[in-house]
């Protein structure tokens, strides 16, 4: 058995604000850290690849797992389905592996009942037009696509206070840091701490209490 239990960190952002590339970022920094890859009904962009972005199901296909109770959480978004493997999830992190779950707001929302320990990160862009900017060079979606994130985006931005961390993604590399860092912080919980080192812990106390 694994030392310590791996941190769910579930991750919101609006469209465009670079959760992604920061995600990716990080699980390539650190050891022991692995994104979680969601099921989806959309439709596969050009540069995504199939098991490494998303698991690209039918709509059917994906209504049969929630009906098994195979998600943890599942929601509609943009019109297409979304949904986080329980198992996958249990199996990562029961192996002392970080798992890193990209979500909306809304599946934050049912991660925390379901998972109350997860801890949370929300990534904001310096502003609406570097989002805007951000969402036009990003090849495979629409015009009328686009609208419709930007018109979500100020809900989105709105629950951000619902989270323990926040990063504003304007300079990468300082985005970078400071998800790291947050990473990091959360191993060094007392929690963490007291499973990783139960042995020295228990011969250093048992060694004060006899001064």
């Amino acid at each position: 058995m694994p030392s310590t239990q791996g941190n769910l960190f579930v991750i919101s952002a609006p469209s465009g604000a670079g959760k992604t590339s920061l995600v990716r970022a990080v699980s390539a920094r650190l050891d022991n850290v692995a994104s979680s890859v969601s099921h989806t009904t959309r439709s596969r962009r050009p540069n995504e690849e199939e098991g490494k972005d998303y698991f690209f199901v039918t709509e059917s296909g994906f209504r049969n797992m929630i009906s098994g109770g195979n998600f943890i959480e599942h929601a509609e978004v943009f019109g297409n389905l979304y949904g986080t493997s329980r198992a996958e999830i249990d199996r990562l992190t029961s192996n002392g592996v970080d798992v890193l779950l990209e979500i909306d707001w809304q599946g934050a929302r049912s991660i925390r009942k379901s998972h109350p320990l997860a801890r949370s990160i929300f990534i904001l862009p310096p502003s609406l037009a570097a989002l805007r900017e951000r969402l036009v060079g990003r090849a495979g979606d629409e015009p009328h696509v686009i609208e419709d994130r930007m018109n979500a985006a100020v809900s989105e931005m709105s629950h951000y206070a619902e989270y323990e961390f926040l990063v504003i993604n304007d300079d990468f590399e300082q985005a970078q840091d400071e998800f790291t860092t947050i990473v990091r912080a959360c191993r060094l919980s007392t929690e963490n701490q007291k499973r990783a080192l139960a042995g020295s812990l228990e011969k250093l106390i048992a060694s004060a209490e006899q001064i």
